[in-house]
């Protein structure tokens, strides 16, 4: 299968320390790939890499074919990578439309995608004029994760999109992601979550101390109960 995003070797530098050591991520198309890890393992500076957030030292990223590890972050935004980030970076004094409204890459973006959204997020259709910081903690999410939909992405990098949610909420946001892969919409997703990510991700990669040290099918993983406890604690 080709991969739609190759993470080769990459190192990145946070000022004087080396927070990624050798990070590799295959992330096929049409695919959910989950990176798992424990707390500061480097999962998050990983997507932050890839979107040119924290550029990279050494290594290579690789898009459809594409170089990307050296681009600007908005121009990486504009080859349809979306990028969700992990604290709900919403904007509060903005309704739900306005959010939404101001995600569009071109001009129709909104108009054209609305519909695709309101479908995985009934809830936002239902509160559209209500502010963002009106919203539920789970609404927000699900604002969040809406917002990078507006543009015609076709990857996702979403980042822990579970934290801090009740369960009733996360089974809906398990529910929306699963519908992305099957509209053609290729997702690489950080999770602490093992069971939402057991259940969502067909591949997975193992984040330790700045290096990827385990990758293969999800379905492996969920029997290897020796590798879930040593890398992520899990019993």
């Amino acid at each position: 299968m080709n991969d739609m995003l190759t993470v080769d070797n990459i190192h990145t530098f946070i000022g004087q320390f080396h927070i990624l050591e050798g990070v590799t991520v295959q992330v096929p198309h049409n695919t959910i790939t989950v990176m798992l890890g424990r707390n500061g393992a480097g999962k998050t500076t990983t997507l932050r890499s890839i979107m040119g957030l924290n550029p990279i030292k050494q290594g290579e990223i690789i898009f459809k074919d594409q170089s990307i590890g050296r681009m600007r972050p908005y121009r990486i935004a504009d080859l349809g990578i979306g990028y969700v980030p992990e604290h709900r970076a919403i904007f509060r004094d903005l309704t739900v439309e306005e959010n939404l409204k101001i995600a569009e890459r071109k001009r129709g973006d909104f108009a054209n995608r609305a519909p695709f959204v309101f479908d995985l997020f009934p809830d936002l259709k239902r509160l559209y004029h209500l502010g963002g910081g009106q919203l539920s903690g789970g609404q927000q999410q699900m604002l969040t994760i809406a917002r990078a939909l507006i543009p015609d992405n076709t990857l996702l990098l979403i980042d822990e999109p579970s934290e801090g949610l009740a369960p009733i909420i996360i089974e809906r946001i398990i529910e929306a992601i699963e519908q992305l892969s099957k509209h053609e919409t290729t997702v690489l997703l950080v999770e602490q979550n093992f069971r939402m990510a057991s259940l969502l991700a067909e591949y997975f990669v193992i984040v330790e101390e700045g290096c990827s040290v385990a990758s293969g099918k999800m379905a492996d993983l969920v029997n290897d109960k020796e590798m879930i406890h040593r890398y992520l604690g899990a019993a």
